[in-house]
């Protein structure tokens, strides 16, 4: 390969990483916490001079409480917020026992050496959460910069971050608190258009006999990715409408998109196990059944996807529901007349069926 192809080489591979880091950037949610952030930190750092029991050559602990607290939610900051201070408390009284320890007259490097060393260990409790980060770096800051009077600085330290801290909460709730409803709802519509799609791509790979179980994986596995990605939204959405003001009258449609959450998983469950079966040949899925079986299977296939893609403010929904249940009862009505053993219904030849009717019943509640 020339010099100039390895170039276009490399630049095609760094291409797709650099969008998508110029989408996150200027993501309009975080541009808007980028806002609030920057809004937070200038009044933390403008009104920390005020602030009791903290000395004015501190205050720009203040703008680095917000930095340190401040989420895309008011519950997140509130937490966040929490954890960080308790954690700066636990990292203060490690550093003052720090030292006493020099005061005691054990050698400076023997407390730091201490100081780290449990800060670090401190770290391990997760129960800290966002806090456990900041035990050894309060504990070090207050050894080495406290000074004579490491009280009046520990003090100063804890109170102008706590300031900052809860000027960063506040900015959240009075500068247009962010909200994720409709972002997860969206992200819920489309993991029901590709799973609709991935339907239809197997019915379709039914109809005409090619069955690749490489592509079928591949198909499955991009929608467990999509289900843990919505299933974050989801979460996220839930967090940013604890203590929201703009989150009172929509209970309903928070209700709604956890529903919805439930009902694709279930969903994709089946079509993952739908896969399974459809990747191990004609053998494990046509066994006993009449030439006319996958062509029945695949409009069942197709009738389901259909179910499964239909919006949810969708006219007369009943029809498609209909039209998936009435093909999948053609589908197994096949099998049964062609299968020799009387328990059809539960012999592995009828699992594509089995996985159709959960895909049928999750779907029932939206109709």
């Amino acid at each position: 390969m020339s010099m100039k192809g390895e170039r276009h080489s490399r630049a095609s591979r760094w291409r797709p990483a650099l969008r998508g880091a110029a989408r996150g950037v200027m993501d309009g949610s975080r541009l808007a916490l980028a806002a609030r952030t920057a809004i937070a930190a200038a009044a933390a750092w403008y009104l920390a001079p005020y602030v009791p029991f903290a000395e004015t050559e501190y205050s720009f602990y203040a703008p680095l409480g917000v930095l340190v607290s401040m989420y895309p939610t008011i519950a997140g900051t509130a937490r966040s917020g929490a954890q960080t201070l308790i954690g700066l408390a636990l990292g203060i009284a490690l550093g003052v026992g720090g030292i006493g320890i020099v005061w005691a007259g054990a050698p400076g490097i023997v407390a730091v050496a201490l100081v780290v060393a449990v800060g670090v260990a401190f770290g391990g409790a997760d129960v800290l959460g966002d806090g456990k980060e900041w035990v050894a770096m309060a504990g070090i800051i207050v050894l080495l910069v406290g000074g004579p009077t490491p009280a009046d600085f520990s003090v100063s330290y804890l109170v102008t971050m706590a300031f900052g801290v809860v000027v960063g909460l506040i900015v959240n709730v009075v500068i247009f608190p962010p909200l994720y409803l409709r972002h997860a709802d969206e992200r819920l519509s489309a993991l029901r258009d590709s799973t609709a799609q991935h339907l239809h791509d197997m019915a379709e790979a039914v109809a005409d006999d090619h069955l690749a179980p490489e592509q079928l994986e591949l198909a499955v596995g991009d929608l467990s990715a999509t289900v843990e990605q919505v299933s974050a939204a989801v979460r996220d959405a839930d967090e940013s409408s604890a203590a929201n003001p703009r989150a009172r009258r929509r209970a309903a449609e928070r209700e709604r998109n956890r529903r919805r959450l439930r009902a694709l998983e279930r969903t994709v469950f089946s079509t993952r196990d739908l896969a399974d079966v459809l990747a191990q040949g004609p053998e494990q899925t046509r066994g006993n059944t009449s030439p006319a079986a996958p062509i029945l299977l695949s409009e069942a296939i197709h009738r389901v996807a259909e179910l499964v893609g239909q919006p949810l403010d969708a006219r007369e929904p009943h029809i498609r529901l209909d039209a998936a249940v009435t093909a999948l009862e053609r589908y197994t009505a096949a099998m049964d007349d062609e299968t020799t053993s009387a328990p059809s219904r539960i012999a592995e030849d009828l699992t594509a069926a089995v996985c159709l009717r959960r895909i049928i019943a999750a779907s029932r509640p939206f109709i």
